[in-house]
């Protein structure tokens, strides 16, 4: 009988169990090898199963999640967290608001910064007046000519503009002195309109104007000069030549070192030999408005003058005179006496715009007030429409080595009359080649500088640029007038009018006197410097943020590190 595998291995008895028990165990089984039983064999699977790829808005959505837990800026970990939906839509709202406060703050403080980033304040500490110049004086009689006889000038105005066949067919020298006066005196431009040229020759009015101007030395009685005190006054003034005619300055840079060499003014008002022998006025130039005096300079050797202390004793006084047969009241009306100019040396004086009124008979006392601008380190990095002034040498002019911002007014004044009217006047910077205006073209250049205002203000333009220089100078004044007895000064002066009849009668002039003088001894001086720098516009911008949200530099660190080195790093993980 065959005996099967199955029955072989009931047949053997088990273990440890016993055969009656009927809650004995499962049989235990022998080691597969005491058998020689081979196990099935199981399949091999050659690549393991991977979790599913994630999607990119997945991905996206795992790094913003991942970024709100871990930014340090206030608010935004509440969106990347498990919230109502309420929640998370009033803390997207607040960061909104946030959001819009900073944008609106940030670019007020940006416009502030970009428009407007120089500031004018007090200077730190106050300036002594001796480190800054003592203020130019200019001098301008009313008193055109000597007297001459013959037609006066208001008889010659009226023939000039009524009966113009009553001139003389060839150049008289008294039609000479008219067409020069007719440069000088005051005249209704509407009188000179339309007219046609006389039939004459170019004049040099500079040459005219000198030869018939009373003598100016003649002019002053006694002078007290920074204290000295002196009766040669004409070797304190240098000659000039301004729309009045011809006027003399005290303390103004030389032609030589205000004008350039090819104007006219340069060759007509250097030092003639009448000045060469004024140490006063053949100094060497040693002050700049920049850099202001060299320092080894000495004071009273200083070019321009300059004072040590205030008070009239050490400003410059003047007794001046006008011999009265000289008025001519046909030529300047009413206004007798002198025209007076404060400026900074290194301005040309133009005298009808700004001048004060020394009357005859009476004194007057100026009080001077300087008023200086500097300017602070870093100013120069901004452009000039932003600062609202020029650098030294950033801006050069046509006909003067100096800029001002008068000097500059007065050149762009001069180009637009000669492009209108084809010439300029004899007192303007010129060179030798541009013609001087005539008697028929006195009403275009009377009129000429308002038409410029007129455009110039219309337009919204300005056409002549002409800002003010970085560091600048200017005087402010007080005036205080009396009374000027001439007869009892003369008395107490010892002028005895019989005995000095010969010589000069003074009963036939008339007497006038001023004081020039700083009123104190230290001036208060103004500053350009700035209102925000980069890093006051960084720190203001930082403020605001701070202040709504919360970011710092490494706040904004983070973002940048979050899109880009953990971006790559969670970007290759995935791949």
């Amino acid at each position: 009988m065959t005996t099967t595998l199955k029955d072989h291995c009931e047949s053997i008895p088990l273990k440890g169990i016993d055969p009656e028990s009927t809650t004995a165990a499962p049989p235990q089984l022998l080691p597969k090898r005491a058998y020689n039983i081979i196990p099935p064999a199981v399949p091999r699977r050659k690549h393991q199963t991977k979790p599913p790829r994630t999607t990119c808005v997945q991905f996206s959505k795992q790094r913003f999640f991942d970024y709100c837990s871990n930014t340090s800026i206030h608010g935004i970990q509440y969106l990347g967290e498990r919230r109502p939906t309420m929640d998370r839509f009033i803390w997207f709202a607040l960061i909104l608001i946030s959001c819009f406060f900073c944008f609106d703050s940030i670019t007020e403080i940006y416009e502030k910064w970009n428009d407007s980033p120089v500031i004018v304040s007090f200077s730190e500490k106050s300036t002594d007046i001796w480190s800054i110049p003592f203020p130019a004086i200019t001098l301008c009689a009313e008193s055109k000519r000597m007297h001459r006889e013959g037609m006066s000038y208001a008889e010659r105005l009226n023939d000039f503009i009524n009966e113009r066949n009553s001139f003389p067919e060839n150049l008289t020298e008294e039609i000479v002195e008219f067409l020069t006066m007719l440069q000088v005196c005051l005249n209704d431009p509407s009188d000179f309109e339309s007219k046609p040229p006389l039939d004459y020759p170019p004049i040099d009015y500079v040459q005219v104007l000198e030869y018939m101007l009373p003598l100016f030395g003649n002019n002053f009685m006694q002078c007290k000069c920074l204290g000295n005190v002196s009766n040669e006054c004409l070797q304190y003034f240098r000659k000039t030549y301004t729309e009045e005619g011809l006027c003399f300055t005290f303390n103004g840079l030389n032609a030589s070192d205000l004008y350039r060499e090819d104007t006219v003014q340069y060759r007509e008002m250097k030092l003639d030999n009448t000045h060469e022998s004024s140490e006063f006025l053949k100094r060497k130039l040693t002050w700049s408005l920049e850099e202001g005096y060299e320092a080894d300079t000495n004071p009273q050797n200083s070019y321009p003058a300059r004072i040590l202390s205030s008070g009239i004793k050490s400003g410059f006084s003047a007794i001046i005179m006008d011999e009265k047969k000289n008025v001519d009241y046909g030529c300047r009306q009413a206004q007798q006496g002198y025209k007076l100019l404060i400026h900074p040396p290194d301005d040309v004086p133009q005298v009808s715009k700004h001048y004060l009124h020394i009357p005859m008979s009476e004194e007057t006392t100026i009080a001077v007030i300087p008023n200086m601008m500097t300017t602070s380190e870093g100013i120069e990095k901004y452009s000039t429409d932003k600062r609202q002034c020029y650098m030294a040498r950033e801006r050069q002019l046509r006909f003067f080595q100096v800029y001002t911002e008068n000097n500059c007014e007065l050149e762009c004044l001069t180009n637009f009359t000669l492009s209108q009217c084809g010439c300029v006047k004899f007192s303007m910077p010129r060179t030798a080649d541009m013609p001087v205006c005539r008697e028929h073209q006195i009403h275009c250049y009377e009129t000429i500088e308002d038409e410029l205002m007129l455009r110039q203000f219309s337009d919204n333009v300005d056409n002549c640029h002409c800002l003010p220089a970085c560091t600048s100078l200017d005087y402010n004044v007080e005036i205080s007038q009396s009374h000027f007895d001439v007869e009892r000064t003369l008395k107490a002066m010892g002028v005895d009018e019989e005995e000095e009849e010969d010589e000069m009668n003074y009963a036939s002039f008339e007497y006038a006197a001023f004081s020039i003088y700083f009123k104190d001894n230290e001036l208060i001086t103004a500053k350009r410097s700035e209102l925000y720098g980069l890093y006051d516009f960084i720190a203001n911008c930082g403020g605001v943020l701070g202040l709504f949200m919360g970011v710092s530099i490494l706040s904004v660190i983070e973002i940048f590190y979050h899109l880009t080195l953990r971006l790559w790093a969670n970007f290759r993980r995935r791949n």
